[in-house]
C-alpha cells in the first residue's frame, strides 16, 4: 500500500545512523509551524481551485500527520495506525444516525447533535462540561473567535438574529472613538479587539466564514493597489508623491476592474 511505503520513508528520514540531519533535530514543537503551513497551503490550493496543487498540498500534509505519528512512535506513545483507529472510531461514535439507530432531520440537527457528542467526550475526558472547554487557543484570532462564538450560540447565549450583532458593531465603535481620545493604548487595543470580535459574530449569524471573508478581501485590496501602482507608474508618480484626488480616483477605477 501506498501508506506503507510514506511510513517507511518516514522511518529511514528518523533513522539515527543514515537518516537525514534535519529531520532528526525536530520534535513535535518544531514541526508545529510546518503543520500549520501545510494546512494554509491546502486551504489556499482549495481556493484557488487548483486541483494538481490540491493533490500535491494534501500528500505534504499528510507526511506532516506521518512525521507526528512517528515521533510519537519513538517515544512510545502510539504510532500511525493508532491515530487512523482513533479517528474511525471518532466518526463512528459521533455518527449514530449513518452507523447506528439515531435519526436527524437535516445537517442542522446533525450539527447540534456532534456538538452534545463532544460536549459529553470533555466531560469524560475531565475536560470539564463547559461550552467553551476545548477550543483551540492555537487557532487563528478570527476563527477562533468564530468557534468561541458558536459554542456560547449553541449553550444559548446568543442573539436571536444578526441585527444584535449588527448593534453591538456600532455600540464597539462608540467605545472605541471613546479610546481613542483617552491615551489608554491597553483600553485602545480592547475596545478595538471587541469590535473585531463582533464582526465575527456578525458574520456567523450572516453564514459568512470571516476567515475566508478576509483572506478574499486581502485579495481584492491586492489587486486593487497593484492596479493603482500600473496608473501611476503610467504618470512617472508613486503612491507618495500624488494628489489625493487622483489616488481616489484610481482606487475607485481599480474598484471597478476588480469587483
Amino acid at each position: 500500500m501506498a501508506i506503507d511505503r510514506l511510513l517507511g520513508i518516514m522511518a529511514r528520514l528518523r533513522d539515527p545512523g543514515r537518516g537525514c540531519p534535519w529531520d532528526l533535530q525536530q520534535d513535535f514543537r518544531s514541526i508545529a509551524p510546518h503543520t500549520l503551513e501545510e494546512a494554509y497551503e491546502v486551504a489556499d490550493a482549495i481556493e484557488r481551485a487548483d486541483l494538481d496543487a490540491l493533490r500535491d498540498e494534501l500528500g505534504d500534509l499528510l507526511f506532516q500527520v506521518v512525521f507526528h505519528a512517528q515521533l510519537a512512535r519513538e517515544r512510545g506513545a502510539f504510532a500511525f495506525d493508532d491515530v487512523v483507529e482513533a479517528i474511525c472510531d471518532k466518526l463512528t461514535r459521533r455518527h449514530p444516525h449513518v452507523f447506528g439507530d439515531a435519526v436527524v432531520a437535516d445537517a442542522q440537527e446533525q450539527s447540534r447533535a456532534w456538538e452534545r457528542l463532544k460536549a459529553q467526550e470533555r466531560a469524560a475526558k475531565g475536560q470539564g462540561d463547559g461550552a467553551l472547554a476545548d477550543v483551540p487557543l492555537a487557532l487563528p484570532a478570527l476563527a477562533r473567535a468564530r468557534k468561541l462564538g458558536q459554542r456560547a450560540a449553541d449553550a444559548g447565549f446568543d442573539w436571536p438574529d444578526a441585527a444584535g450583532p449588527r448593534a453591538k458593531i456600532d455600540e464597539e465603535l462608540a467605545e472605541l472613538d471613546r479610546a481613542r481620545t483617552g491615551g489608554d493604548a491597553a483600553r485602545l487595543e480592547a475596545e478595538l479587539g471587541d469590535l473585531l470580535f463582533s464582526v465575527v459574530n456578525l458574520a456567523r449569524h450572516l453564514g459568512v466564514d470571516p476567515e475566508a471573508a478576509l483572506r478574499r478581501a486581502n485579495d481584492r485590496f491586492a489587486r486593487r493597489y497593484r492596479h493603482v501602482e500600473r496608473a501611476l507608474a503610467a504618470r512617472g508618480l508613486t503612491a507618495d508623491a500624488a494628489k489625493p484626488e487622483l489616488l481616489d480616483r484610481l482606487w475607485a477605477d481599480a474598484k471597478a476592474e476588480n469587483p
